[in-house]
């Protein structure tokens, strides 16, 4: 399966609810902070609720 690497690169400050809880339970904090999840569709469905806060991009293993 693969592996998407996901940095928080703006704050949540100001950002509605959903998006502060969202980031949250991706388990972001701090910005640059990174975390490593495996790909699956409610992954993708959480990173487009905050697409605009964070950047992805694929880990090859």
């Amino acid at each position: 399966m693969a592996k998407l690497r996901i940095t928080q690169v703006r704050s949540a400050i100001g950002g509605k609810r959903n998006q502060r809880a969202t980031l949250q339970s991706l388990g972001l904090r701090k910005i640059r902070q990174s975390v490593e999840r495996d790909d699956t569709p409610q992954l993708r469905g959480m990173i487009n609720t905050v697409r605009h806060l964070v950047t992805v991009e694929e880990v090859t293993p």
